[in-house]
C-alpha cells in the first residue's frame, strides 16, 4: 500500500503536470469588424472619421481617389494623352490648399494605424477594361499619389510619405464594377487585395489567382428583412430612392444601425465571420448613415474578442487563407 507522503508526493506531482485544457481558459476566435470609406474626399469627414478611430479604437481603410489629389491647376496631370481634358466622373479638388490639407489628413490618417489603399481615380465604370485601360488607372494612382507634394508644389513633405504611398496593397472598384482583366492588372501592380465583390451574407476572405478576395455582404434590413448590400449609398437607394428626405433622416438611420447590429450580432454568436461594411464621405438622407454607423461602432468595438480594424491589419493579424477557397 502507497504511504500517505508516497500519495502526497504523486499528486503534487501530477498537479505540476501541464493541462491546456483546464491550465488556461479557451481563447475565442476574435470577431473582425472591417469598416470603410471609398473617394475620402470631404475635408470634415476625414476629421469625424479619425476622431470616431480615436474614440473606440478601431482602424479604418480610405479608399482613396486621386483627383482629390490634384487641383486646377493640376487637373490635366491625370490626363497622360497629349491634349487630352482631364475628365473625372467625382470632380477635382477646389484649391490647392484642399489638396495641402488633404493631403494632412491621409499622413495623420496613416500615422494613426488607418490605411490608405487605393480607389483608383476617376470613378470611371470598369466592367469593359481591358487590361492595359487597369494598368494605367493603376500606375495613374500610384504615381499622383507618391508625387502629389511635388506635382501641387506643396511644401512639407513628411518624411516617409513616399513609402507609404508605394506600400498600397489593397483596391475597392468605384461602383464595384470590375472587368476580368482586373486580378492581372491588380497583380502587376502588387496589390494583394480586392474589396470589390458582393456575397450572400457575410462570407470568410479567400484568395483567387494570388489576390485576396473581400466581399461586401448582403445583410437584412427593414421591416421585411430583405438582403441589402452593407453599404451607405445601397441603403440610401433603398430607403428614399436615392433622393434626399431628410425629415425621414431618424427612421433610417434607426433601420441602418439595426441592420449593422442586428448582422454583427449574428456573426458574434456564431461562426465569426469578419463583417465589413462601406461607406462614403457624403451625408446621405442628413447624415442618416454616419450616424448609424458611429452609433455601432461604439457600442461594438470596445467589445470583448472584437477587433475593428483596417484590411491590411487584418491581413496581417490572420493566418493563410482557406485554400479550399482558391480559384
Amino acid at each position: 500500500m502507497m504511504s500517505v507522503r508516497r500519495i502526497v508526493a504523486f499528486m503534487s506531482a501530477m498537479l505540476a503536470l501541464p493541462f491546456p485544457a483546464y491550465a488556461e481558459a479557451k481563447q475565442e476566435k476574435p470577431q473582425y469588424v472591417i469598416i470603410s470609406f471609398d473617394g475620402a474626399h470631404d475635408l470634415r469627414q476625414w476629421r469625424r472619421s479619425a476622431d470616431l478611430g480615436r474614440e473606440t479604437g478601431a482602424s479604418f481603410t480610405y479608399f482613396q481617389s486621386c483627383v482629390f489629389l490634384l487641383s486646377p491647376d493640376t487637373r490635366n496631370e491625370y490626363a497622360r494623352i497629349p491634349g487630352e481634358k482631364a475628365r473625372s466622373n467625382v470632380g477635382f479638388a477646389l484649391s490647392k490648399q484642399e489638396v495641402a490639407d488633404r493631403l494632412a489628413a491621409i499622413w495623420s490618417a496613416h500615422q494613426a494605424g488607418h490605411e490608405i489603399a487605393s480607389h483608383g481615380c476617376g470613378h470611371f465604370d470598369g466592367t469593359k477594361w481591358t487590361k492595359a485601360t487597369w494598368d494605367k488607372e493603376f500606375s495613374e494612382f500610384s504615381r499622383i499619389l507618391t508625387h502629389a507634394y511635388e506635382i501641387n508644389g506643396i511644401e512639407g513633405e513628411p518624411n516617409g510619405w513616399k513609402e507609404m504611398a508605394r506600400s498600397v496593397i489593397g483596391f475597392r472598384a468605384p461602383y464595384l464594377a470590375m472587368s476580368p482583366a482586373l486580378n492581372a492588372a491588380q497583380r502587376q501592380a502588387g496589390l494583394q487585395y480586392d474589396a470589390s465583390t458582393v456575397s450572400r451574407g457575410p462570407l470568410e476572405p479567400h484568395v483567387k489567382k494570388d489576390i485576396m478576395q473581400f466581399s461586401l455582404p448582403l445583410i437584412p434590413e427593414g421591416p421585411s428583412k430583405r438582403l441589402v448590400i452593407g453599404m451607405d449609398y445601397n441603403l440610401y437607394v433603398r430607403h428614399s430612392g436615392g433622393k434626399e428626405r431628410p425629415e425621414e433622416a431618424a427612421i433610417y438611420e434607426a433601420r441602418a444601425y439595426e441592420a449593422f447590429k442586428t448582422t454583427f450580432d449574428t456573426q458574434y454568436s456564431g461562426e465569426r465571420i469578419p463583417l465589413q461594411f462601406g461607406f462614403h464621405f457624403t451625408l446621405m438622407n442628413d447624415g442618416a448613415y454616419w450616424r448609424a454607423l458611429e452609433h455601432f461602432a461604439r457600442e461594438v468595438c470596445r467589445q470583448k474578442e472584437v477587433r475593428c480594424v483596417s484590411y491590411r491589419t487584418y491581413l496581417e493579424e490572420t493566418a493563410a487563407p482557406d485554400e479550399s477557397h482558391a480559384g
